[in-house]
């Protein structure tokens, strides 16, 4: 048996911005809720539907008018990326189990048979979105802007001329036609590859051949101003090679090219009785995964059926991963558009505050010494945590470095600072995750580098991810050794800085240090420690210290003292972190929350969480940074760090969530970042008890606050007084 899901052809329809993202959810009578029993499926959002919601409000962007032109097509070409990742790991973890015959039921009550058939329906709706804001949208109003896409029904002689000719230069030679018959088995096919399935008529008989479309090449080819419209005309690949999918098969007779396109399942599960050593396991992982079972087969909306129903047979699948598409395959190509030089089409760049210059390095351990120091990104350039590290680089005191990497980049200048301390003679230690998801194979290739210039590499831990963003840097200086120590909620990435909102602490505070040394300890040697003094750290007390912080939240509301959470981070999916929560509003704690993605929290219940509100902020920066605050009576306290409330955070990754412990930076956290999300009625969405999201709307009279462009003017403010 498989899930009620057809593959049909679906027609685009247009959605407007503001219009609320509903989850499909049964409706709940919350009257006939226990509030002493929390463990109710009612009481939960399903947690891959949530997921869809919130990539259903990177869409809106994409068709609000309120962002410039090219922006949009950048959040169309993020969801595009979006759902094929959500395809690739959830939809097929879902789909291992439903062909496995594995029956869980999920945090809202579904079979996986039931949940598989609900999230595929929702994801499959996407797809049309994504569609129609494509073409009933965003190409008509670039075309408006000068910047124009043809079908081959609008080629010219003239450009199918020079179309040809392009095709012989740059696009034929990287062509490989595989035919697939009883004597040329079905070929290769690798997971994203767009590919056309050819019908030859070749000895009196109709045969076929794949041809893939080279993702090397550009999917957008631009003609020549001389065959252009007004402004500048692109066509798309996949219609020149099908243009000219003749002269790859001479003396036959083409009698059809019908697009595809694939998802592999590329979740890798490592058994740790079977891992002998980490790196290869994961390299000889990553082989298997070229052949992960399909999660998704997408095709043109008029493929024949025999041709569909050979790709099936061959791929051995059946129809419940099959889609029928009406239009563009694979928007997560669009991101290339957002490169064309149109400065009016987008955001205006601002250059943001930078704590030391590149050539300040002397200064820098002083004055973390004497302070602690608080930066915001992209408000804050990235420069000054390379300038921290450089500093670490080229003072002859300092002698040892130790570093957490997760998200490197392709092109990261860390990587040669720390090849530099070693080749110094300073002691370097590096942990690089090489199970962060889509990252593996460019961390394997910075782990051998590193490794070949003499730096000591631990590659994580077997049965953990080491998630948590820790430099420390250990100095000689004349009164003896001291420790300094960086602490970020997001990756050691420049590029990821300037478009993500993620928080940096540099910090010589002992309490803190201590903890970030055995941390490092930990991660590079043995260590059956349980319990931090000033840190908390997953897996080893971050869910009971988390827990304990509110449960204090409750007793001060209980005694009528000051009480209020205000929870910053990317999801909340852990049934029992919701259930404390729920505990917490109970007890008459108001909770703030701002999360950016998953939520299976149900916000507004009477009696069991009509104190808590959810609220979502998406807008031209991805919020990426955790902040935690609790009132604490009046006393304060906030952390920050790399844990989102998920089970695997707390449970299978190595995080940190550190104290700030400068009033200042408490304060500004709370007033100037928190504060204003909370404040913003432009790129909010709230979260409802049926797990809809609507979005926010100002009071009549008032203009909308876009929290992230205040926060733009008020830090360009800061740093010009």
């Amino acid at each position: 048996m498989t899930p009620p899901t057809a593959a049909v052809s679906r027609r685009p329809r247009k959605r407007r911005a503001a219009e609320a993202v509903a989850v499909p959810a049964p409706v709940h009578d919350w009257s006939n809720l226990d509030p002493n029993d929390l463990s109710s499926p009612a009481l939960f959002i399903n947690r891959e539907l949530s997921w869809l919601a919130f990539n259903e409000r990177v869409l809106a962007q994409a068709q609000d008018a309120s962002h410039p032109l090219l922006e949009r097509v950048k959040f169309l070409a993020i969801t595009g990326t979006n759902l094929d990742e959500f395809f690739m790991v959830r939809v097929a973890t879902i789909l291992k189990k439903f062909r496995a015959g594995i029956e869980e039921v999920s945090i809202d009550g579904q079979t996986t048979d039931q949940q598989l058939a609900t999230i595929r329906s929702r994801a499959l709706a996407q797809i049309d979105e994504q569609t129609a804001c494509w073409s009933l949208s965003l190409r008509p109003l670039l075309a408006a802007e000068g910047i124009h896409f043809l079908e081959p029904a609008e080629y010219t002689p003239a450009i199918d001329a020079w179309l040809a000719q392009f095709f012989k230069d740059h696009i034929f030679p990287v062509l490989t036609p595989l035919a697939f018959d009883p004597g040329h088995p079905f070929p290769y096919i690798s997971n994203l590859s767009m590919n056309l399935a050819v019908r030859v008529r070749h000895s009196g008989r109709t045969k076929f051949a794949r041809v893939k479309v080279p993702s090397m090449l550009p999917r957008f080819i631009a003609l020549p101003d001389n065959l252009s419209q007004s402004g500048v005309s692109h066509v798309f690949l996949e219609d020149v090679i099908r243009r000219n999918i003749q002269q790859l098969f001479p003396g036959t007779q083409v009698e059809g090219a019908h697009l595809f396109r694939i998802i592999r399942d590329t979740d890798m599960v490592i058994q740790e009785d079977e891992a002998d050593d980490l790196l290869e396991t994961v390299d000889r992982g990553l082989k298997q995964l070229r052949y992960g079972a399909l999660s998704l087969l997408q095709v043109e909306g008029d493929m024949p059926k025999r041709v569909l129903s050979i790709l099936i047979e061959n791929f051995e699948v059946d129809e419940d991963v099959v889609v029928r598409t009406v239009d563009r395959l694979g928007y997560g190509d669009w991101h290339a558009l957002y490169k064309l030089h149109r400065p009016a089409l987008k955001y205006p760049t601002f250059t943001p505050r930078t704590l030391w210059a590149p050539d300040e390095t002397d200064k820098v351990f002083d004055q973390i010494a004497e302070q602690d120091f608080l930066i915001h990104h992209p408000f804050d350039s990235f420069t000054s945590v390379e300038t921290f590290l450089r500093s670490a680089v080229q003072d002859p005191h300092v002698v040892t470095i130790k570093i957490t990497l997760y998200r490197i980049g392709a092109n990261s200048p860390l990587v040669d600072l720390l090849i530099r301390a070693a080749e110094a003679g300073k002691q370097v230690a590096v942990l690089v995750e090489l199970k962060a998801r889509f990252d593996e194979r460019n961390n394997i290739a910075w782990a051998t580098r590193l490794e070949e210039a003499g730096i000591h590499v631990v590659y994580g831990l077997m049965n953990l991810k080491v998630h948590c963003k820790l430099c420390l840097v250990v100095r000689q200086e004349a009164d003896g050794i001291h420790r300094y120590a960086h602490v970020s909620t997001g990756n050691y990435n420049r590029k990821t800085s300037e478009v993500y909102t993620d928080l940096s602490l540099f910090t010589a505070d002992e309490a803190v240090l201590d903890d970030i040394t055995e941390v490092f300890n930990s991660l590079t040697g043995y260590s059956n420690r349980r319990s931090y003094n000033a840190l908390l750290v997953a897996p080893v007390g971050l869910r009971q210290g988390f827990r304990a912080l509110v449960e204090r939240e409750m007793e001060h509301a209980k005694a009528g003292r000051p009480a209020r959470m205000i929870l910053k981070n990317n999801a909340v999916a852990d049934p029992g972190i919701i259930k404390i929560l729920y505990r917490a509003s109970q007890a008459g704690v108001p909770i703030d929350m701002i999360v950016r993605g998953v939520c299976c929290l149900r916000p507004g219940i009477p009696g069991i969480s009509d104190r808590i509100n959810v609220r979502s902020i998406v807008g031209q920066f991805l919020e990426h940074s955790r902040i935690y605050y609790f009132e604490n009576g009046g006393s304060p306290e906030v952390y920050i760090g790399s844990a989102d409330l998920m089970e695997r955070n707390l449970d299978r990754r190595v995080e940190v969530l550190c104290p700030v412990n400068d009033p200042s930076h408490r304060q500004l956290l709370r007033d100037a970042v928190l504060e204003v999300l909370l404040s913003d009625t432009d790129r909010a969405w709230t979260l409802q008890s049926d797990g809809s999201y609507v979005r926010t709307t100002p009071p009549e009279g008032v203009p909308p606050l876009n929290s992230q462009r205040f926060l733009l003017e008020w830090y360009a403010a800061q740093h010009d007084s």
